[in-house]
């Protein structure tokens, strides 16, 4: 066959295998530039050459702000059919939901949080758990994290948030004091803090993690009315696993890729990692039962008023075919929604909603839409034309290609009908700047430390002390206020480790972690000495 192939192009000079440009010029010195002689100055036309090395220098897009280390995998969402035993028409119009058994193409990508592209996977960090549904209505995106909370409920706080956590402008180093400024003035993170200085902070992997949307949602069915949501990712077989600090240095020192490798090779023996998607239903008010808004994202429903109702299952059983188009080039947004659901007023889904979308057109382009990996497995049609790196145009069969406007009567697009009626929740109050009432900052952080087992409490107790002990004192004093605000055992027994770690350490001058202050000293002391050559 490839010599019949390789027939086909004779006189070319060209095979089926043979390297050409991206122009499809053949290329026939793959190992030498053009010089004056064989060790002169290069001469600028060297055009194989300047078309390789410049593609070269941009092979990297700009790296995610945020969760720039992932990894991904395809596979597919399987609907029950049901929510609970419940008929799912009952709350939501979403086709994919509807027959028990439908399969609806899914990628899912994992990643980190506040770490670089080559961060290693064992950070104590937030793990991200974005989900693409293809569905036969467009893509739906399922943007959340493996915590069921965040650190703050309102998106303008998001970039002083994640600048606090980013390393020092100046230094370039990663200082736990900078993030516990930020925290020891944002009393609502105190849920957050609980979970991630916690042996929670570090999961195993990502097969065996949880997953959550975190945001409060909304599904609506064919009559216009919807209830409030939560979606949470629950692994199936594999479990859910977690690391000590200690245990997660060991495997750091040894590998920081464990994550991405650990899923790679279970889905390539076949060891396919399932969840099962959940769903919590509350009705769309604003409950004044509760002692919290159910609208903020650093509070947990309680599941004995808002159980787990059981709606589908997701299975991963096939690695992306290359790391770049797939993974990296993902894009993902939290107003990515079908018909049948909808948003809430959730300030940092609003918040987050704006801001996803926008960054994939700066990061990845206008026409990232456009790309396999985030283009919807069905027919599209619009009248957006043009911008960076456009490839095609989407144009409906038939369609006048003169005509890029609506409304139009010669060949243009037109408006689709609305099938089931619109929601249309009522507004009547002032349009004000101002938090929401019912802020409740530390009961639930406390419930979650009290029912932590109690190596998890000591595991934490220990994280938080080592991060706090470098802070200064009017920060770890706030902070000792917000745990025993949560629970007084919770702040005492950091305010007894904190006094026991500052008379050990007298050492004020930090400008990174303790430990790795440790580090960057014990390495001037170590090592052998060498001559110069």
């Amino acid at each position: 066959m490839k010599e019949n192939q390789s027939e086909k192009l004779k006189g070319t000079g060209e095979s089926v295998d043979s390297l050409t440009n991206r122009q499809g010029h053949p290329v026939t010195d793959n190992q030498n530039i053009r010089t004056i002689g064989n060790r002169g100055p290069s001469t600028l036309e060297n055009y194989d050459f300047i078309e390789k090395i410049s593609h070269f220098d941009r092979e990297r897009v700009p790296e995610r702000v945020v969760h720039a280390r992932g990894a991904g995998a395809h596979g597919y969402f399987e609907a029950y059919g049901k929510v609970g035993d419940e008929s799912i028409a009952k709350y939501t119009r979403a086709k994919l939901f509807q027959e028990s058994g439908k399969r609806t193409p899914v990628f899912v990508r994992f990643s980190t949080v506040a770490g670089a592209a080559e961060s290693p996977e064992t950070a104590r960090d937030p793990r991200g758990f974005a989900v693409k549904f293809y569905t036969e209505d467009g893509n739906w995106d399922l943007v959340g994290n493996n915590l069921k909370i965040f650190f703050i409920r309102d998106a303008m706080k998001f970039p002083d948030m994640i600048h606090a956590f980013k390393p020092d402008p100046v230094s370039n180093l990663s200082n736990p004091e900078r993030m516990f400024d930020f925290l020891s003035r944002t009393p609502e993170a105190t849920h957050m803090v609980t979970f991630l200085f916690s042996p929670w902070g570090i999961p195993a992997n990502y097969r065996q993690m949880q997953g959550s949307g975190v945001n409060t949602y909304k599904w609506v069915n064919k009559d216009g009315e919807a209830v409030l949501i939560k979606y949470h990712w629950e692994p199936l077989q594999q479990g859910i696993k977690n690391l000590t600090q200690k245990e997660a240095e060991v495997i750091q020192a040894k590998n920081v890729s464990h994550a991405t490798q650990d899923l790679y090779e279970a889905i390539e023996r076949g060891d396919f990692p399932e969840w099962e998607l959940c769903v919590q239903i509350m009705s769309d008010d604003d409950h004044p039962e509760l002692d919290f808004d159910p609208l903020d994202d650093t509070k947990l429903w309680p599941t004995d008023k808002y159980p787990f109702l059981k709606v589908g299952k997701m299975v991963l059983n096939k690695n992306p075919e290359n790391y770049f188009n797939e993974v990296e080039q993902a894009a993902f947004g939290t107003g990515v929604l079908v018909d049948g659901l909808d948003f809430s007023d959730d300030k940092m889904l609003q918040g987050r909603t704006f801001s996803y979308s926008d960054t994939q057109r700066y990061r990845v382009g206008t026409n990232y839409l456009q790309l396999p990996i985030n283009a919807p497995k069905k027919r599209v049609a619009t009248n957006q034309r043009g911008g960076q790196m456009s490839y095609h145009v989407d144009l409906a069969p038939g369609q006048n290609p003169h005509v890029n406007y609506e409304p139009s009567v010669i060949g243009g697009l037109k408006e689709a009908e609305q099938i089931g009626k619109v929601h249309e929740p009522h507004y009547n109050d002032k349009l004000v700047r101002e938090k929401i009432d019912r802020t409740n900052d530390f009961g639930q952080a406390g419930e979650t430390y009290r029912s932590f087992e109690d190596w998890e409490r000591d595991e934490l107790i220990g994280n938080l002390v080592e991060a706090l002990k470098i802070c200064r004192p009017e920060i770890q004093d706030k902070m000792l206020e917000y745990f025993t605000n949560a629970d007084e055992e919770y702040g005492k027994r950091v305010k007894e480790g904190l006094a026991q770690a500052m008379e050990m350490s007298k050492d004020s001058n930090n400008t990174s972690s303790a430990a790795a202050d440790e580090a960057a000293h014990k390495a001037k002391q170590m090592g052998q000495e060498a001559d110069p050559y």
